[in-house]
């Protein structure tokens, strides 16, 4: 096959193989290499200029930030959040009691298991409705009080679970664990994603008054 120079965005360029058999048994048309790659740019130029696509392109950056937080709020609930040592080690996390060698691995509340996938769940939500605005800030927010809630839960729990072993085994010890460094970073995501809507707001009203 002989070489040749990829065409310019045009559709007149669009060269087709004929005669060919479709998937459902219809004659149609094979792009080259060359005019697919042309169809491609032309999709491209067209999804980034159509002003029906603008709202869209707008919404990118602070989708990027729901989704990592929403991956942190389901992440914090398979690893523990606080562990305790005392004559066996204690593992504070979401999920049920479960009983291994040398490890006690307990539930830190309902609460916490409920508030992260809520967090992560409207999280994901705001991010499909980048046409609503207005809606979606105040996703945001309930999103940033859910994770207060999952927060103060697993701290509230840890708490009284150490004030519980520390009145059996006074010389026990305990520390944080990467549960709850997972969720720290949540809130500063939040607070990134809301001022990239309240950027994109203003942006579309000046763009409304053009």
């Amino acid at each position: 096959m002989q070489e040749e120079n990829l065409p310019m965005v045009n559709m007149g360029n669009f060269r087709k193989k004929k005669n060919t058999e479709g998937p459902c048994g219809n004659t149609s048309g094979t792009l080259f290499l060359p005019d697919s790659f042309a169809v491609i740019t032309y999709i491209a130029l067209r999804f980034f200029t159509d002003q029906n696509h603008s709202t869209a392109m707008l919404a990118r950056i602070q989708s990027l930030y729901l989704l990592v937080a929403a991956a942190l709020a389901l992440g914090s609930m398979f690893v523990p959040f606080w562990s305790f040592s005392s004559d066996q080690l204690v593992y504070l996390a979401d999920f049920g009691a479960v009983q291994a060698a040398g490890v006690l691995q307990v539930t830190a509340s309902f609460a916490a298991g409920i508030f992260s996938p809520l967090c992560a769940l409207v999280s994901v939500a705001t991010i499909f409705l980048y046409k609503n605005r207005a809606l979606q800030g105040k996703l945001i927010v309930l999103a940033l009080v859910l994770f207060a809630a999952d927060l103060l839960s697993g701290l509230t729990a840890a708490h009284f679970l150490n004030q519980y072993i520390q009145s059996m085994n006074p010389g026990a010890t305990h520390k944080p664990e990467p549960g709850l460094f997972m969720l720290l970073p949540e809130p500063v995501l939040f607070w990134m994603a809301m001022n990239a809507v309240s950027k994109d707001e203003k942006i579309v009203n000046a763009y409304k008054r053009l």
